[in-house]
């Protein structure tokens, strides 16, 4: 019973994967085979010889970049179960001692390849959903004038949809990309009978000879091909909601044998009929079955769409917890399903952002060009991470760690090549915009650095504290100071101290930590210091993945002797007003950035979830 349970469970979770997990590489077909054919940028000439290497380059990048790199390998690489370049780097980190060089490089790849992850979430619902639309031209050209606004309307309503949050839609999610899937095999199949020869794209070198006959074609011909792998970094990303086996099972047992048969169907069709490099993926399918298919693939690349929106929703709450972007307001949309969030702020500044990118660039051809940096820079990051995880998290040798990420890092390296051509025909986007987003990560974490810095030179050490305040005045009730250094008395309360000239009867200092795992279990979350008779000391862990939520935390105080009654308690929290100064450790522009974002961050009270009656806030000044 326990077995079939298990396999029950196996199932449903891999259904589950393939609604969230392979939205992205799955709708690649839309768009992939006609780029590389009949894109703007150094188009590969349909002869018998280019078609069956180019699905032999692509049967190939499909089985080492996808299926060993990521699903075999790099999926070893967890968190604590959980994925995704924040996490990685959050392990990379761990080994590395503080204030070295490689640690600070360690940061700088992963903010960046973060950052290029944003892009990536502006990018594919833009591509994708234009490339969908666009099988309506296939229909009847007098539909074209109405692909941008039709596109734009399903945007802007996937966008406007994500604060009810995924978890009512998300059932229709599996089931439909099944079908996808399943179509996509089926139109491949029928293709293929048509034209079986294409199955020698098996071979390997097949690909070895189209790029031995044509080394330049051959190289840019990398910078399109590398669409068929777009989405495989969210294998990686989406692990810790589903598990490694279920996403491998899903990849194995269908997304895989699905996208080869379609790739190579729609080959099939270029070596019968050249002309149908118009839009190959659309004219596989009969005409009745035209417009079904603009619906489903239609479904297909807003589910897409979706995984990434929730990726960047994902992402932004880690850069949060490790602190590396101001707080900010996140909702939970569901309460049952952990890691469904919503945060306003970053859903629409997505939605503008990709709205300048579909009147800007117009079509999926032209988009393509933007799409393949951000996707091999991502790439090539996690290469460089993994390698440090496995030299220094698992210990292996240098040599088994560098032979083991060679390979794949050179691969990426030259599909990131081939894409750095592309930089001025669209592929300047993400790395703008990855660098703008770079610069708010970096800016913030170093400012915050500094300011830390700042407030600890004039801190008073506990010990100190203790004794200036042995006769002070006491007033009934529980004071909580939160405080960001355990050691040192809190800003807040000297303030208080000196403002109020009392002090409660008890005062309870809190401060909170963020570690590098993803989560931390409850009864382990608190851990409790008594200080003095009327002092307490209470440090709450969390993990990376976590809300944090005060009150309930501090619940857990009371099998250590520390009980808090919520009418009897007030949280005191510092609130700093910065003013910038010329002479800083920042160069001024940045020093007014980081002032613009800690004066626009998100309320502590609301972060840590207190009560807004039982708060109060003391503030006070800083020149930076």
């Amino acid at each position: 019973m326990s077995e079939n349970n298990d396999q029950n469970r196996l199932a449903s979770l891999s259904l589950a994967a393939l609604g969230v997990v392979y939205g992205d590489i799955g709708t690649s077909p839309l768009y992939a085979i006609k780029e590389v054919f009949g894109g703007a940028h150094h188009p590969v000439p349909i002869t018998p010889d280019n078609v069956i290497g180019i699905l032999s380059l692509i049967f190939w990048s499909l089985m080492v970049v996808v299926s060993l790199k990521y699903v075999l390998f790099i999926m070893r690489a967890d968190n604590k179960g959980e994925g995704g370049i924040m996490a990685l780097m959050a392990l990379a980190l761990r080994p590395i001692a503080p204030g070295s060089w490689q640690r600070r490089l360690i940061m700088v790849l992963g903010l960046f390849g973060a950052a290029l992850f944003y892009g990536d979430g502006v990018i594919t619902p833009a591509i994708s959903v234009l490339s969908a639309v666009e099988g309506l031209e296939v229909a009847t050209p007098a539909f074209r004038p109405y692909v941008v606004p039709i596109s734009l309307v399903i945007l802007v309503g996937l966008f406007a949809v994500q604060r009810r949050g995924t978890a009512t839609v998300g059932a229709f999610f599996g089931p439909i990309m099944v079908l996808w899937f399943l179509t996509l095999g089926t139109l491949g199949l029928f293709s293929i009978a048509h034209d079986p020869a294409v199955l020698r794209a098996l071979g390997p070198w097949h690909a070895v000879r189209f790029f031995d006959d044509n080394p330049i074609l051959g190289f840019f011909a990398l910078g399109a091909a590398v669409l068929v792998l777009t989405g495989g970094e969210a294998l990686y990303a989406d692990m810790g909601h589903f598990g490694h086996k279920p996403i491998q099972w899903a990849w194995f047992g269908l997304v895989l044998p699905a996208l080869v048969i379609n790739y190579f169907g729609q080959g099939a069709l270029l070596l019968r009929d050249p002309e149908a490099i118009a839009n190959p993926f659309y004219l596989l399918a009969p005409d009745w079955l035209l417009y079904p298919m603009v619906v489903l693939s239609t479904l297909a690349t807003v589910i897409a769409s979706q995984a990434v929106i929730s990726g960047a929703f994902s992402i932004t709450q880690q850069a949060i917890q490790l602190g590396f972007t101001p707080r900010m307001e996140i909702s939970h949309t569901s309460d049952q399903q952990m890691g469904q969030i919503y945060l306003a702020g970053i859903n629409w500044s997505l939605l503008a952002a990709v709205i300048v990118l579909v009147l800007g660039f117009g079509s999926s051809s032209n988009l393509a060009a933007a799409y393949g940096i951000a996707v091999t820079g991502t790439m090539f990051i996690t290469d460089l991470l993994a390698f440090v995880v496995a030299r220094y998290v698992w210990g292996w040798p240098v040599w088994r760690a560098f032979l083991g990420a060679l390979p794949f890092a050179i691969i990426d390296l030259a599909y990131f090549s081939a894409n750095s051509v592309k930089i001025a025909d669209g592929g300047w986007f993400p790395l703008l915009f990855g660098l703008a987003v770079y610069l708010l990560l970096s800016t913030w974490k170093r400012g915050r650095d500094l300011l830390s810095a700042h407030l600890a030179m004039d801190a008073m050490d506990t010990r100190s504290f203790l004794q200036a305040i042995a006769g002070a005045r006491r007033v009934p009730g529980t004071a909580i100071f939160l405080t960001s250094n355990p050691d040192n008395v809190p800003h807040s309360l000297l303030h208080s101290l000196k403002h109020y000239k009392v002090l409660h009867e008890r005062i309870v200092l809190v401060s909170v930590h963020i570690l590098d795992v993803p989560r931390r279990a409850d009864d382990s979350r608190v851990e409790v210091v008594h200080l003095a008779s009327d002092l307490w000391l209470v440090k709450v862990s969390y993990g990376f993945m976590e809300q944090p939520n005060l009150p309930n935390a501090l619940a857990g105080c009371a099998a250590y002797g520390l009980h808090f009654d919520p009418m009897d308690t007030s949280f005191f929290l510092g609130r700093e007003t910065l003013l910038p100064r010329l002479n800083t450790d920042m160069c001024r522009w940045r020093g007014k950035l980081f002032v613009w974002m800690f004066r626009n961050g998100g309320s502590a009270a609301n972060f840590f979830g207190l009560p807004a009656n039982r708060v109060v806030e003391l503030g006070t000044q800083v020149v930076m």
